[in-house]
């Protein structure tokens, strides 16, 4: 029998809920980050420049193609079953439960096996260095292994956040987070193993924590209860799942692939330019997590509410957000740019690498400010059910202008700055088209079904 319980997302303080969201999520992807960050530093102190270009430059954008799609698919479980929670439909989050994991083992083992056959070939398309591939190739192919438990983490973690419960996840980033820093000192610092160490670590470390989200959903009694027997997918949660999940994943997609055009032609600067671009990368992370959190937390939020009806505290959260998140952006861009050198030197200490990175450091993050809109109202929308939109204009926006940008206007000023400066001025472009739309309001009816008092 399930009890009921007042469900605080639907009647509670906006702010104090969004926050209670938020920082568990920000913490977790703050642990993620974290021992990603933390496989460049070791890398780029203990084996070189050359391996740390590898790591972040030459593989963080094939990877990040692999993991949002799933991530895209997380998502689309996420809102299904937060509103399906809103809405009390049980038998509806059940099914969703079990077809979202199925869908993440058979995604995760087709892209176990593809991830290692494409490695090679699509690096060397990317036009990585001499110096570079051979590092590259070793860390794809290992951390291909880890395609399983990383899609199955993330549908789990989706569907613990979904029905309001944020902290497990981020314990079990900590656990990994510690596990991964654990082993990337003995097998990359001491044992010398490399490269091949630092994936190595990493696969183990997602195998960690897909285990725990594993106990924690097949030893629940809640109504996302996994029964093992009962992985299989129904066609009904599938379509809804996919409808919302393959925009999302698009959508994220677009930005990764925009970003491996970006990388190829960073991979023309030569080996410090790659270098102190993934040094950036790593630092600018730390953003870009931030966001993170604030978009799963209104994208949650919006989803629960849209299904008890209450439209009304859609539209306040999202004021409360984008307050949140602007004076947050302000903050670290303050942050960041003050402090730039310190960071930078956390990967290397080569005074060409360093003075690249500072640059791409002062030109990009004073502008965060213009992404709070594209992450708060594209969360809002997509938690309403609506994820077409958004991902057409994030595709046209930014991931387009991005590509345009680089074969039209770089060729012209061939310098690294030139590069940069297509992130703020897309920034910009797709946060005006998402305020516009959201303005209109097509995606949320006008009145809520369910008056709400007390809720500001």
């Amino acid at each position: 029998m399930v009890v009921a319980t007042e469900n605080r997302i639907i009647s509670g303080v906006i702010w104090k809920q969004i926050l209670i969201f938020f920082f568990p999520i920000l913490l977790g992807t703050f642990f993620q980050q974290l021992y990603n960050t933390f496989d460049a530093v070791i890398v780029g102190q203990f084996v070189g420049t050359a391996a740390l270009a590898a790591v972040g430059g030459a593989t963080g954008n094939l990877v990040n193609i692999v993991v949002n799609l799933f991530v895209g698919i997380a998502s689309g479980a996420t809102v299904i079953i937060a509103q399906s929670v809103g809405a009390s439909e049980v038998d509806k989050v059940r099914k969703t439960v079990h077809t979202a994991v199925a869908l993440s083992l058979c995604g995760g083992l087709a892209f176990t096996v593809f991830g290692a056959l494409i490695a090679r070939p699509a690096l060397a398309a990317m036009g990585t260095p001499d110096d570079v591939i051979d590092f590259a190739v070793t860390y794809l192919t290992v951390y291909f292994f880890g395609a399983i438990p990383s899609f199955f983490y993330n549908v789990g973690a989706g569907i613990l956040r979904a029905v309001g419960d944020t902290k497990r996840p981020l314990y079990f980033l900590m656990v990994a987070c510690v596990t991964n820093i654990v082993l990337d000192v003995v097998l990359v610092a001491f044992l010398k193993m490399g490269v091949f160490g630092a994936a190595l670590a990493t696969v183990v470390s997602q195998w960690v924590s897909a285990v725990l989200i594993f106990i924690v959903l097949t030893h629940t009694t809640r109504i996302y209860h996994m029964e093992p027997s009962m992985i299989r997918f129904s066609s009904d949660a599938l379509k809804a799942v996919l409808k919302i999940g393959i925009p999302v994943a698009l959508q994220s997609n677009m930005f990764a692939m925009s970003n491996v055009i970006v990388q190829s032609c960073i991979n023309s600067f030569g080996t410090d330019t790659m270098a102190a671009w993934t040094s950036f990368a790593k630092v600018d992370g730390f953003f870009w997590m931030i966001s993170s959190a604030y978009g799963i937390s209104i994208t949650t939020f919006a989803g629960q509410n849209f299904g008890a009806g209450r439209y009304d505290r859609i539209r306040k959260s999202v004021r409360v957000c984008l307050g949140m998140f602007s004076v947050t952006a302000i903050c670290m861009s303050v942050l960041m740019v003050s402090c730039a050198g310190v960071f930078l030197r956390m990967f290397t200490q080569d005074a060409d690498v360093l003075a690249i990175g500072t640059q791409l450091i002062y030109h990009m993050m004073p502008f965060y400010i213009t992404y709070v809109c594209i992450e708060i109202l594209s969360g809002a929308i997509c938690g309403c059910g609506q994820s077409l939109i958004p991902m057409i204009m994030t595709g046209c926006g930014i991931c387009l202008m991005r590509i345009i940008w680089i074969f039209a206007v770089v060729p012209l000023h061939r310098d690294i700055l030139t590069v940069a400066a297509s992130y703020p001025i897309s920034w910009t472009l797709t946060s005006l088209c998402f305020v516009v739309y959201y303005m209109r309001g097509k995606f949320l009816p006008k009145e809520s079904k369910t008056s709400c008092p007390n809720n500001s």
